[in-house]
């Protein structure tokens, strides 16, 4: 019987999955482990510069190819990630976490390992980390080895949460029967309660058949469970007017003529805000409802006929039908809504704000955060991955109209400072593995770079060619709008940002620095900018109190409730 290492059908499993790059650190409990993937052909270990930034590239390679996997080891190396597979956990992202664990044999013999507490307890990292991931699976029995590990894959992918695997050094070399491999792992959703799902189907098409204004709204769950093709297919049916909400900006073809704007309770445009909560029926897919994600909670809807379309449930009006998907309902309710749309006469969809100073056209004029925004647009090309930072980027990327195809990567909901300096190289990793040609763009504050600036590192290493905005509006301008203006505590030490790529010894690439009208438009239309031939940092010089007039609205609703509760 052939066989081959547990460690080999590890990686070999995600190989058949396309997870082909690996992030994380070595450490001495996950080391044999490491040598097994070198073993694989396609696969590659990222090689991460700590093991926070390396749990925020995991995420960032799971949103562009659905799952990822980081790799760990026990105690020092799984807790600096902890952070990172919160926020995975929290946003629906797939992110299976290996940790290679102290042998069996020291564990059955309490020995005080480094990297432990003292006390013998093995198992108190894994409990911590329990409570951020869908499961746990600690592997203790060659016999279920496989079994865990097929679980866990299926687990990371199906449920789109993280899966923790608890690995023994000692497991490594194992041999296990290489016959496993011959079976693919079934990453096919199970099927619904049949009853339940017609029975909201049954409700569904009552409430459509009865409405006069109905709109849909798509959130950030509609591109993490894989449902956005459904929703396009939803909207060509019935054409309602189409909407999304911050988490779900990319989830819907911004071009389609039926997409009204981005929906953020009493942060919308005031015809975006009016469409919405005039509605007498909302479809709801994938709904995250934080308070970033809805204006402080201000949404306002006149009606209660409401249908929300979850990964693991549907919620009609008042009436939960539990284990019910989205995505095979909708696959059958699809077909059925022709018919209970035929009379519905379209009503228009609010057209693009025009806002204060986007129309700004002299080329000496100061850059500031309306009009980048506004006219970013220009800029951006079909399939770009944009990846905005928590802070002025990700309210200011809700202005942006996105070209088709446009992927947007943006820490909504979990919001960790420093987030997308880590995941921009994992959505590199990705789209190279995609497309080569595919650009991927990071809009960072200079603030936000100043924790995760090393992964700028892995970057140069792998030869990535990332697009790094960074915003330098000189401090935490986000912190102070909410609070602290002139506090001492939202300030940073300036860094000489056009200095970073070489520093970190980059032999090809581009660096820019604009802070006018003229000076971006003379960049972003040069053909050469506009291709990803080289990793590029540019540096956009913003005034300090500046912000997309949304953050400044949320900033101030932030406050009042931070004041009041």
């Amino acid at each position: 019987m052939s066989t081959i290492t547990l460690g080999r059908y590890l990686f070999e499993r995600l190989n058949q999955v396309n997870v082909n790059t690996v992030f994380g650190l070595p450490g001495d409990f996950n080391l044999v482990l490491l040598d097994k993937l070198y073993e694989v052909p396609g696969m590659r270990w990222a090689g991460s510069t700590n093991e926070l930034n390396a749990s925020y590239s995991a995420d960032g390679y799971a949103r562009i190819k659905g799952m990822s996997c980081l790799i760990t080891t026990f105690g020092v190396g799984e807790l600096s990630a902890l952070n990172g597979i919160a926020g995975s956990f929290a946003e629906h992202v797939g992110v299976l976490h290996v940790v290679g664990t102290p042998s069996t044999v020291s564990q059955s013999k309490n020995l005080l390992l480094h990297h432990t507490l003292g006390n013998g307890d093995f198992d108190v990292f894994h409990r911590m980390s329990a409570e951020i991931s869908d499961s746990t699976e600690m592997i203790t029995d060659l016999a279920e080895a496989c079994d865990q590990i097929d679980r866990c894959i299926r687990n990371t992918y199906i449920k789109q949460r993280t899966i923790y695997l608890g690995i023994p050094a000692n497991f490594f070399d194992f041999e296990v029967p290489t016959s496993r491999l011959e079976t693919p792992i079934d990453l096919s959703l199970p099927k619904n309660n049949a009853d339940a799902e017609a029975e909201a189907i049954e409700t569904i098409l009552s409430l459509v058949k009865g409405a006069k204004n109905p709109i849909i709204i798509s959130d950030a769950c509609a591109s993490r469970h894989d449902v956005k093709d459904e929703t396009k297919q939803l909207i060509d049916i019935t054409q309602f007017p189409a909407f999304t909400t911050p988490m779900g900006k990319g989830s819907i073809n911004e071009a389609h003529p039926r997409f009204g704007g981005v929906y953020v309770g009493t942060l919308s445009s005031p015809a975006v805000k009016k469409a919405v909560e005039s509605a007498d029926l909302i479809l709801s897919v994938g709904a995250l409802l934080s308070d970033f994600n809805t204006g402080s909670f201000s949404y306002s809807y006149q009606t209660k006929n409401i249908v929300e379309f979850h990964s693991d449930y549907i919620k009609v009006k008042q009436a939960n039908f539990t284990g019910v998907q989205m995505k095979p309902l909708l696959n059958k309710l699809l077909p059925l809504m022709p018919a209970v749309v035929k009379d519905y006469k379209p009503s228009p969809v609010p057209s693009r704000p025009v806002l204060a100073g986007s129309e700004v056209t002299d080329p000496k004029a100061n850059l500031k955060q309306n009009w980048l925004w506004s006219h970013l647009s220009d800029f951006l090309q079909e399939g770009d991955i944009v990846i905005t930072e928590t802070g002025t980027s990700a309210f200011g990327i809700n202005q942006t109209t996105f070209p088709n195809n446009t992927v947007g990567i943006s820490q909504v909901l979990w919001g960790s400072i420093g987030f997308t300096g880590g995941a921009v190289v994992g959505a590199s990793f990705a789209a190279e593995e995609l497309d080569p040609n595919r650009r991927v763009m990071l809009f960072i504050g200079d603030g936000s770079l100043q924790l995760t600036v090393q992964e700028i590192s892995t970057m140069i290493r792998w030869n990535l060619k990332p697009y790094l905005f960074v915003l330098n509006n000189k401090g935490y301008t986000i912190e102070k709008l909410i609070h602290g203006p002139t506090a001492q505590y939202n300030e940073i030490q300036p860094w000489n940002h056009l200095d970073l790529l070489p520093t970190f010894g980059a032999k090809e690439y581009e660096t820019h620095r604009v802070g006018t009208i003229g000076e971006w438009n003379a960049l972003t239309q040069d053909k050469k900018f506009q291709k990803n031939s080289m990793i590029r940092m540019i540096e956009i010089m913003l005034p300090v109190m500046d912000a997309p007039d949304s953050l400044i609205a949320q900033g101030k609703l932030t406050a009042q409730i931070n004041a009041t509760q």
